[in-house]
């Protein structure tokens, strides 16, 4: 047997959410800054994230986290995620399955009972700390890249809907975040196939109109997802982020509950000092604590802290013959959608 190309991988979950983190066979991406590999990534070369996410060697649920050498010399190991969709800045689920694998495989020496993680991301530093007992990381929480409310109460006309009202915000990626009411659901288990395929479709028109520019580094642009969202009845926020071609992220989303607290500071429902429950189509949840209020360009925005907890249930190989027909990867529309 002869491989072309081999890759390692720690399979770790969080919170529901898979997220599988290279830990060999990429030794960097070209780029003098995060934002210009995740650039390389979207528009040069896309050929790691086709052999990485489609099939036979993936399947539309999880994602890929890349591990590069740091730009910026205060981080400990550069951050970028891989998804079916794109390559994307940032992921906080993704960066707590990252941080989770980088020390209980003592890539990163643990240091109880806390180790701090320094993530270089295109959105900028992502500080972690990680609490460790017993060689065992049970919580990590993010300093997460400020989030801000780039449009309030946005409208667009939808044919099957009617008018949808969102939020546009940025929580280390671009949301919409639409109450899940709208479109005469809820967020529950049985409704996960409606929720992905029209929280996909509300993207895409919201898309073709709404360019989601980031104030300060282009690389950022544009309109990553759908999250849907409702209020439980003890409080906690129940969402449900929508990931192209057509899913439900299992995770409460860590850049979505980044996002939604830049909403409720905005419409005064959280200062400094408060934390939110996120929980997720499965039951899971995050809590996010706002730290802090600065400004993004001309935003008003909030420095958070999103914690949650990860579990590594595998170790993989991932190997490329060269005489394989499909070193891209393909995808078929009975699982992917269209």
């Amino acid at each position: 047997m002869r491989w072309s190309r081999t890759l390692q991988t720690v399979d770790v979950h969080c919170a529901g959410e898979i997220g599988r983190v290279v830990t060999g066979g990429v030794l960097d991406i070209p780029g003098a800054t995060m934002a210009d590999k995740l650039d390389h990534l979207n528009k040069v070369d896309d050929s790691l994230r086709q052999l990485l996410c489609s099939e036979p060697r993936s399947a539309p649920a999880g994602s890929f986290c890349l591990l590069v050498p740091a730009c910026d010399p205060a981080a400990d190991v550069g951050f970028i995620v891989l998804q079916p969709d794109q390559a994307h800045a940032m992921s906080g689920s993704n960066a707590m399955c990252a941080v989770t694998a980088l020390l209980e495989t003592g890539a990163i020496p643990m240091v109880e009972p806390e180790t701090v993680v320094t993530l270089d991301t295109a959105a900028g530093l992502v500080r972690a700390h990680a609490a460790c007992e017993g060689g065992k990381v049970t919580k990590v929480s993010l300093d997460m890249p400020p989030s801000f409310v780039a449009k309030k109460d946005c409208e667009i006309e939808t044919p099957d809907w009617g008018t949808i009202r969102y939020d546009l915000c940025f929580g280390g990626v671009f949301y919409a975040l639409v109450d899940v009411d709208q479109i005469g659901l809820t967020i529950t288990p049985d409704n996960a196939r409606e929720l992905a395929t029209q929280g996909v479709a509300l993207r895409n028109m919201i898309a073709e109109t709404e360019d989601a520019p980031h104030p300060t580094t282009p690389a950022l642009n544009g309109l990553a997802y759908v999250m849907f969202r409702s209020a439980d009845s003890d409080g906690a926020v129940r969402t449900c982020t929508t990931l192209r071609p057509g899913r439900a992220d299992r995770s409460p989303c860590g850049t979505g509950s980044n996002a939604n607290m830049a909403v409720r500071h905005t419409t005064g429902l959280a200062k400094p000092g408060d934390i939110a429950v996120s929980r997720s189509i499965i039951g899971s949840e995050f809590t996010t604590e706002l730290l802090n209020v600065t400004k993004v360009g001309p935003y008003e925005a909030t420095q958070n802290r999103v914690s949650g907890q990860c579990w590594i249930y595998g170790f993989s190989q991932i190997g490329l013959d060269p005489s394989d027909p499909f070193p891209e990867g393909f995808r078929l529309s009975d699982t992917w959608g269209s």
